[in-house]
This record gives structure tokens, C-alpha cells and sequence, in this order.
């Protein structure tokens, strides 16, 4: 099965979820050079649901909440990876700077986010919230982050270059 979808086809796969009284759980980011803290994260996030939804945003996107030099790996090799995640059904990648869109359309029952997004402004949570779903906030792994990856690498491996 291919997770990738597009829009209209996870609005059409998420309706019959609903149909269905499937628990959709959302969550989103971008998942840049997996490691054990997103691998973590994800499966946290995929046992408060039936089915788990992905939105990760484009390359354009995290160019422009993260700077020119991101992503390291480009859009479709991300959600290749992410696609081989046992506890990830689908997958969706969004163009916008927030997922606030791709929310409204397939409506989930939970919104998932990590801890460190607590007392924040999430995008969607408030909308899903009055669609009478729930916005969740999981811990995540300490000291695991793609900026602290990238960070070492240059640190500790890119002097002898």
C-alpha cells in the first residue's frame, strides 16, 4: 500500500475512517534525518489512535521556517522513510508554513504534538477541539533533535575536511 497521498484522497480516506468510527490521530513536522527520538515520538503518537496520519511539510516549507540550508533530505525521501514506520498509515505532504489546512480536511480526533509544544499555540488544535477531538502532547527522548544531529556532525567530523 502506498501511504503518500494527496489531499483530496486522504479527505476521502479519512471520511470513510470516520465511517467507520476509526480513532484518527494527526500529528506533523518534518521529520528531517529520522532518528530515535522521531521513531519514539511517532509510535507514542501511533497508540493513541487506530490509524495515524502524517503531515510533513515540504521542502519549500521547512526552507522557510528553518532556513535555506534545510531540509537535508528532500520531501519524498522523507515520507519514503517514514512510510517504512509500522505505526505511520498514511502520510501527507503540505505546502503551507503550518498544517492548519490539511487539518481542516481530514479532521482528526486527536491532534498529537510533543511536549515541548505544550502551553504553545498549535495550529488546528483549537479547530479540532471544536469538532469535539482532543489535542494530545506526548513526551519526547531528551537531547534528540535533527539540529543537534546536523550540529555534531559539523562539530566533530567536518574539521578534517
Amino acid at each position: 500500500m502506498n501511504k503518500l497521498k494527496s489531499f483530496e484522497e486522504i479527505g476521502k480516506i479519512a471520511q470513510k475512517l470516520r465511517e467507520n468510527k476509526k480513532k484518527i490521530g494527526f500529528t506533523n513536522g518534518c521529520f528531517d534525518i529520522l532518528h530515535a527520538g522521531h521513531v519514539s515520538y511517532l509510535k507514542k503518537a501511533g497508540d493513541l489512535s487506530d490509524v495515524l496520519i502524517i503531515g510533513l511539510n515540504s521542502d519549500d516549507s521547512i526552507k522557510r521556517i528553518k532556513g535555506e540550508k534545510r531540509p537535508i533530505n528532500n520531501e519524498k525521501d522523507r515520507a519514503l522513510v517514514l512510510s517504512e514506520l509500522e505505526c505511520v498509515d498514511f502520510i501527507v505532504i503540505f505546502e503551507e508554513d503550518t498544517p492548519e489546512k490539511l487539518i481542516k480536511v481530514i479532521k482528526p480526533d486527536i491532534l498529537i504534538k510533543g511536549a515541548d509544544w505544550q502551553n504553545k499555540d498549535v495550529a488546528g488544535c483549537d479547530f479540532v477541539k471544536s469538532c469535539g477531538g482532543r489535542c494530545e502532547f506526548v513526551e519526547l527522548l531528551k537531547n534528540h533533535s535533527t539540529t543537534s544531529i546536523i550540529k555534531k556532525i559539523i562539530d566533530e567530523y567536518c574539521q578534517d575536511i
